[in-house]
């Protein structure tokens, strides 16, 4: 992976900032999480021209080659602007999966219109459990018809219905495989969402064809790896989301005024910004931390990353429902920016599983 400099690092997430600042204010946001793709193409096309679709592929197929630190940076960005897109799931799943498998061929059909933002992939990995475990793999693969085919469900799969192609996690007759599916013919159901900026779906398949990928490492060893930058990814858009959330709410407190004074003057208010602070801090840190233990390939890199996802989610969720409360009633209005990233925030964090599993295995971790 290319390594960045520090003034690297921060010129690439000054120009995604300045991007979300024109592309993906409030009124973007919610003009593009009605549109029935959920994602905005032409942002879609200034993002992959930017690098940022293919941060994560490698420089031979046209992507920027770069690790989890930048990503994390990056996606700090696209939280705090509550970014509309396919990114998580075509430019984070997707592009780690194929590089973690080592399938050449794939790399070389596949990656390049990745890191162009012409190809919108999806991963389907777990089934109706939702547990992102080896037992919850829900489909199969039996050789057919002088290839193979594909049976069962998986669910919650990020921009099913927007992919041109769906990478797939079955159980074949000798262990895990993935499999490149193409979506055309597919059974794809959306999915209803809390966060309306999220677009999710349940994919059935009977009998579908797909083409085995090869793998140079365990398969399942290629997914985990791909679940941890895909947490990584995760987390640093909770602590972005978290951190703008603070900025604005501190703002209205300042501004608001009530019995004559500023509500950000009083003991109560300034108490709950004061810990919505050390949450947004503690988010930002944990995420950052695990970014560079998994680039560095630490010990302590699963237990790292362990951490970000149950730290960043519930203080994502913490800064966000606390935010409504020292707005007052304004901010349970759907009109509120508040309530988008109260959503976000409730969404995120049972996106790859529940906080508390996270924080089970952090644990597991340190027993360990």
């Amino acid at each position: 992976m290319a390594t960045l400099s520090p003034e690297e690092r921060a010129a690439l997430r000054d120009s995604v900032s300045r991007l979300m600042a024109d592309h993906s204010a409030e009124a973007d946001v919610r003009r593009v999480m009605e549109t029935e793709s959920g994602y905005d193409l032409a942002l879609w096309r200034k993002l992959a021209e930017m690098g940022v679709v293919g941060l994560m592929v490698e420089e031979a197929y046209g992507g920027a080659g770069a690790g989890p630190v930048e990503l994390e940076l990056v996606m700090e960005e696209a939280g705090a602007a509550l970014l509309c897109s396919p990114l998580l799931s075509t430019g984070v799943l997707a592009a780690e999966l194929l590089r973690a498998l080592g399938d050449e061929d794939a790399k070389a059909r596949l990656l390049p219109g990745i890191a162009d933002g012409t190809t919108i992939a999806a991963v389907a990995i777990t089934g109706s459990t939702g547990q992102w475990t080896p037992e919850a793999v829900a489909v199969t693969a039996v050789e057919a018809d002088g290839g193979w085919r594909l049976d069962g469900v998986a669910d919650y799969v990020l921009q099913a219905q927007n992919a041109a192609v769906i990478l797939v996690l079955a159980n074949a007759p000798d262990g895990f495989a993935v499999f490149e599916v193409d979506c055309e013919g597919l059974d794809i159901e959306p999915l209803p969402t809390f966060d309306h900026t999220l677009r999710l779906a349940k994919v059935a398949f009977a009998r579908a064809p797909g083409r085995r990928l090869n793998a140079v490492a365990p398969v399942w060893d290629a997914v985990k790896q791909t679940l941890n930058l895909a947490l990584i990814a995760l987390a640093g858009e909770q602590a972005g989301g978290a951190r703008r959330c603070l900025e604005f709410t501190v703002d209205y407190a300042k501004s608001r005024i009530q019995f004559g004074r500023a509500i950000g003057s009083f003991q109560a208010i300034k108490h709950m910004a004061a810990d919505l602070l050390l949450e947004s801090e503690s988010a930002i840190s944990a995420a950052r931390d695990a970014a560079a233990r998994l680039a560095e390939n630490a010990d302590d890199a699963d237990a790292a990353i362990s951490l970000a996802a149950f730290a960043c989610a519930e203080a994502f969720t913490t800064v966000t429902a606390n935010s409504i409360q020292m707005h007052g009633g304004v901010a349970f209005t759907w009109a509120h920016p508040a309530h988008l990233y109260l959503r976000r925030a409730r969404a995120d964090a049972q996106l790859f599983g529940a906080s508390s599993v996270w924080r089970e295995r952090y644990i597991q971790h340190l027993e360990a």
